[in-house]
């Protein structure tokens, strides 16, 4: 592991503590409808990206997560009908990896640290996953090392999953949008499946608060949605 990568390793945690506060957390609170229309949509999004992407049969697909927090996106997969057992999460947050541990089936294998130094064979994944990971990560050289790890894990004829926002947040210096040109850069192949989805998260919480119905409308404006959902085909 170089330097670099420690120290970049180190900031991000130092970020998502920063980040970690009951405020932040109460606003991201499953049963807000902000929270719920945003999830709705993008397990639509999933399921068209399963459907139109060949992915099926979805029981006999090998899956890493890179960076899978408290395991919510693996037991979505679970319930798409994902085998646990075929399901491999990899989580640099302590804490966050021990609520993942108890939540997810014990046929989930788990491993924790930097996920650039996992020591998993090469060529072992159907689909390996991240979401909101890389736009924490504000060095470009640990970017590509960790791209890198990612698309030396994956088989020929599966892919990357990505889901990350596009833009920056000026009210957070903690993370940096990447937008689709800049995730084309970080591995071998261009993307050649993609949805823009995700009402921009501060507006959604506020038209939601006045009717839920307001995330439909205002998501039919293509510049509201800041996230892209693709898949990076490994040929």
């Amino acid at each position: 592991m170089t330097n670099s990568r420690v120290t970049e390793a180190e900031r991000v945690r130092e970020r998502y503590a920063r980040r970690d506060t009951p405020s932040r957390k109460n606003l991201y609170e499953p049963f807000l409808p902000g929270t719920y229309m945003s999830d709705q949509e993008r397990s639509r999004a999933l399921i068209a990206w399963v459907n139109e992407c060949g992915i099926k049969p979805v029981e006999r697909r090998r899956v890493l997560e890179v960076g899978c927090g408290t395991g919510g996106n693996l037991l979505q997969l679970i319930s798409f009908g994902f085998e646990p057992q075929n399901l491999v999460g990899n989580e640099l947050l302590e804490d966050r990896l021990a609520v993942a541990r108890r939540r997810l089936p014990g046929a989930v294998a788990l491993h924790g640290g930097d996920a650039a130094a996992l020591a998993l064979p090469a060529d072992s994944f159907d689909i390996v996953l991240q979401s909101t990971v890389f736009t924490s990560i504000l060095d470009e050289e640990f970017q590509r090392t960790l791209a890198a790890k990612m698309w030396s894990l994956v088989r020929p004829g599966g892919g990357i999953l990505w889901y990350d926002f596009m833009f920056d947040n000026p009210r957070n210096p903690d993370v940096r949008g990447i937008p689709l040109s800049a995730v084309d850069k970080l591995f071998p192949a261009p993307h050649a499946w993609v949805r823009r989805i995700t009402l921009a998260p501060p507006l959604a919480r506020t038209v939601t608060r006045v009717h839920p119905a307001l995330y439909t409308l205002f998501n039919l404006i293509p510049w509201l949605r800041t996230h892209s959902l693709c898949w990076i085909p490994k040929s």
